[in-house]
């Protein structure tokens, strides 16, 4: 079966990523680089890139990058930020508010799936137990959801529990924006006075095959959490 030029760009640098030439946090290089080391045109070099975007490889951030900070310190991750923190040592606690099988009622860009998996969690730190964020995540309803309902999350992570059932984001989108004030029963929540500001995040992952992995939305403390834009 004959491959075509993008197909060859990317089998070279997935091997290149699983042989350890590459190896995890380092940056590709440049398209143009790539043009020139492999003779070809910008826009085959970004079909290669989109093929090993689609297998989770590399995660590629064009233009200005947005990055969630907490205190100052960069924590973008391709898994989520919550991820990202607690492998940089953060000591956070969750509790798990709601899990149930339920109508989609939050607002998410291309999700048209009647009903969802919704859980509910608050992140607090351990240390003074002062919560963190507060996350909605919705995921299109599948039967083999059902046993979630009664035995819960595996390792209390969600996303332990979708890779269990061989559901992994490939690629994402976020949005941050600020939510001028927290309503009341969010502030009872999170502990809070009704009508503060707080951070509002959106996420959208996708799988491999473009379909929604998982839609969350997050209200994080604007105190502690910030954005750093990279030029």
């Amino acid at each position: 079966m004959l491959r075509t030029k993008s197909e060859k760009i990317a089998n070279v640098l997935e091997a290149e990523i699983r042989s350890g030439s590459l190896l995890d946090g380092d940056a590709l290089s440049s398209e143009s680089a790539l043009v020139e080391r492999f003779s070809v045109s910008r826009s085959t070099v970004r079909k290669g890139l989109g093929i090993l975007a689609a297998k989770g490889l590399i995660r590629t951030k064009v233009g200005i990058g947005s990055f969630v900070t907490y205190g100052g310190t960069v924590i973008d991750s391709g898994p989520g930020w919550s991820l990202a923190l607690a492998d940089a040592g953060t000591r956070m606690g969750t509790r798990i508010l709601t899990i149930a099988r339920q109508p989609m009622e939050l607002d998410a860009p291309d999700f048209s799936d009647a009903e969802v998996l919704a859980v509910d969690r608050l992140r607090f730190l351990q240390d003074t137990g002062r919560a963190l964020t507060l996350e909605r995540s919705r995921v299109p309803w599948r039967d083999d959801f059902e046993p979630i309902l009664t035995q819960g999350l595996q390792d209390g992570s969600l996303s332990r529990t979708l890779e269990a059932q061989r559901l992994s984001p490939a690629a994402g989108e976020e949005w941050a924006n600020v939510l001028p004030a927290l309503g009341p029963r969010d502030a009872a929540l999170m502990g809070r006075e009704p009508g503060e500001p707080m951070l509002h995040l959106r996420r959208l992952t996708r799988t491999a095959a473009g379909d929604v992995a998982e839609y969350v939305e997050s209200l994080l403390d604007p105190m502690l959490f910030g954005l750093h834009m990279r030029f």
